[in-house]
């Protein structure tokens, strides 16, 4: 599920960084290509609570011969890779060492040189190469040591700064261990900050500004619970809202270094008072969250601000029915696609279907059906070809407009059946845009159908309670025509009967409506749905019945968000 707020997400930056391990890694190589040059040199040093606790080196034989100038940097001479391993047997040692312990954290200076090498060595000797968190000492040393405090922020300048212990001599181990001591004197600098945790750390960019610093105390009595945050200005107007399932800890990063976002930075200087709203599960968070949001339109939100702002796809009722893109559903028996996000991609809907079936595309008024309707100016135009000016009979045109009807609320595939066939024409004559543009307009019609398939069937239900175990007890919630109406959680000890009954009495009335969001937003029932479908979940009471069409759109999940890049839905 995309989100919807603009932090993160529900989870909290919490590795502290005393508990992390750390491998500082560094290379010498032939040359600064990470395709043409090939590495000579590897020094890894692993580290946790400020101590070394172990360490890995080795020449490597790169294959090629070693320019003189680098030599004359490094002081690795041809003769001495000559009897050393080549990558290929280096490498299984090196990523083991890495991988030695969990959640192991890489650290380099100028770390994309560094990571680009390896990574391409991994590739070339058919290894995968593992995909740790990097911390880039040269991208902190920046972010936090300006000029003139010092003159640049090669290693060798840094180490001397921060008193290294050792003093890098473009050896990979010795450079190594210097970066140690560069990282050392770096976390130091970044405590007093307030940036105690790994992921802050990572999110580094530049120092807390002076007004961000200024309200770090706005989060010393925040609950260390979940819920929804809201940041206030003087009037008391809603700058921003969030959700945590640590409100002081997320709070209190927005005031560190840790929070780069220059928009972010900026309303730090207008906030004077953080209101908390304790929730009892992570879903109820992330819906109060979306509710906040929608109702106050904080200015600092980017996302969901507006969900009033979407289109459908409307199959109009009239004698001849026609598609139009409209701004919101109505109790008119009409079947509807989406909502969709965008005109755009309601546009690219509307023209899938256009694609396969010939309906009309005049916003023309007709006469009753036995009278003869001449053709329209689109018609003569070439640019319609529904048969709705009388050359057949009404019944013809009613299939059409049936097929469509069926395609967006129950089975997309007269829809599908006929892109997929003209997307694969277009491929085998090499004119891959245009087929391009006709699995967009597809995969605009697959999503919207599904959507609308999803949302109207939980919309359908006067009631549902379902469960799902969590870490404090069973998150039990009461759902009622898409709407979250309760949410408690289910302590071991406590009598599930008496639990269950309190919790459906105390739960949000809410009356039936027309379409598939009659009652709340398409990104709260959403949320609803995925909740429903994680593993564990159980249904505890259901009125009515809650199902989507066997041959829906739902069929075709794996293609809509392989479309868009991402793993299919499970």
């Amino acid at each position: 599920m995309t989100p919807f707020g603009d932090q993160t997400s529900i989870e909290d930056l919490g590795t502290p960084l005393a508990g992390a391990t750390f491998v500082v890694v560094d290379l010498e190589t032939t040359g600064t290509s990470a395709s043409k040059s090939r590495i000579t040199e590897i020094g890894a040093v692993r580290v946790r609570g400020g101590g070394i606790i172990g360490e890995y080196t080795t020449l490597v034989d790169p294959g090629m011969l070693i320019p003189a100038n680098i030599t004359l940097l490094t002081g690795i001479t041809q003769a001495m890779v000559a009897t050393a391993p080549p990558i290929e047997k280096v490498l299984p040692e090196l990523l083991a060492f890495l991988e030695e312990e969990r959640d192991t954290v890489l650290v380099a200076h100028n770390a994309p040189f560094d990571t680009g090498f390896l990574k391409a060595a991994c590739e070339r000797a058919g290894l995968e190469w593992p995909a740790l968190p990097v911390v880039d000492t040269l991208r902190l040393a920046r972010a936090l040591l300006p000029a003139p405090q010092v003159r640049n922020h090669r290693l060798g300048t840094l180490a001397t700064y921060f008193g290294a212990h050792v003093a890098p001599t473009h050896r990979a181990l010795d450079d190594a261990r210097a970066t140690v001591d560069v990282l050392t004197g770096l976390i130091e600098r970044l405590t007093p900050l307030g940036v105690t945790s790994l992921e802050e750390l990572r999110a580094v960019a530049k120092p807390a500004t002076r007004a961000q610093r200024a309200r770090r105390h706005l989060a010393e009595d925040l609950p260390e619970r979940p819920g929804v945050y809201v940041f206030n200005d003087a009037q008391g107007r809603s700058l921003y809202v969030g959700k945590s399932n640590n409100l002081r800890r997320r709070v209190a990063s927005y005031f560190t270094a840790a929070e780069s976002r220059r928009r972010i930075r900026e309303m730090a200087g207008l906030v004077v008072s953080v209101t908390p709203i304790v929730c009892t599960t992570d879903l109820e968070a992330s819906v109060r969250e979306l509710r906040i949001i929608a109702e106050r339109k904080p200015p600092f939100n980017r996302r969901s601000r507006n969900p009033e702002n979407v289109r459908w796809v409307k199959l109009t009722t009239d004698t001849y029915p026609r598609l139009s893109v409209v701004r919101a559903v109505r109790d008119d028996g009409a079947p509807y696609l989406g909502p969709y996000n965008s005109a755009r991609e309601a546009e690219e809907a509307k023209e899938a279907l256009l694609h396969a079936l010939p309906l009309r595309q005049c916003t023309h008024t007709f006469a009753p059906p036995e009278r003869v309707v001449p053709k329209c100016v689109l018609a003569q135009l070439g640019r319609c070809g529904a048969p709705c000016d009388g050359t057949e009979p009404l019944g013809a045109y009613t299939a059409h407009a049936e097929a469509a009807r069926t395609a967006m609320t129950t089975d997309p595939a007269v829809v599908l059946d006929a892109l997929t066939g003209r997307i694969r024409e277009l491929s085998e004559d090499l004119r891959y845009e245009e087929a391009a543009s006709l699995r967009d307009r597809l995969m605009a019609f697959l999503r919207g159908a599904r959507r609308v398939q999803r949302l109207t069937a939980i919309a359908a239900l006067p009631h549902l309670v379902a469960s799902r175990p969590g870490a404090t007890g069973w998150e039990t919630i009461v759902v009622r025509h898409g709407r979250l109406a309760a949410s408690a959680v289910l302590t071991p000890g406590t009598d599930p009967t008496a639990f269950l009954a309190s919790l459906v009495a105390t739960a949000e009335r809410v009356p039936p409506g027309h379409g598939p969001v009659p009652n709340a937003t398409a990104g709260e029932s959403e949320l609803i749905l995925d909740w429903l479908v994680t593993p564990g979940a159980r249904l505890v009471e259901v009125e009515g019945e809650w199902t989507c069409p066997l041959r829906g759109a739902e069929a075709h999940t794996r293609m809509t968000h392989w479309a868009h890049g991402r793993a299919s839905a499970q």
